[in-house]
């Protein structure tokens, strides 16, 4: 699948994004996209489209009912970083 990312591969047009596309971006970062980690991306998404802004990791976990330690064993590691380089979504405030 041919898809086009900046530097740290973020989609560089997010209207390329799909449920395949986020499987793709997972699977060449090492990572299964299993519907436990698509839930999290999609409503990531929403919560995008609603708000305007990425939600920071503990308003998150908080809206999915979950903590944070528990997205960073799902995610292994940054969770809101990869949900939105995975989901197509602006980079986390505060993310390097």
């Amino acid at each position: 699948m041919e898809l086009q990312v900046d530097g740290e591969g973020f989609l560089v047009n997010r209207d390329d994004w799909s449920e395949e596309v986020a499987r793709e971006m997972a699977a060449r970062d090492g990572i299964e996209a299993t519907d436990e980690i698509m839930n999290y991306i999609i409503e990531a998404r929403k919560m995008f489209e609603e708000n305007g802004v990425v939600p920071p990791i503990r308003k998150f976990s908080k809206a999915m009912n979950t903590d944070s330690k528990h997205l960073y064993e799902v995610f292994q590691k940054g969770p809101m970083k990869l949900i939105c380089k995975w989901g197509a979504l602006p980079k986390p405030t505060g993310c390097v």
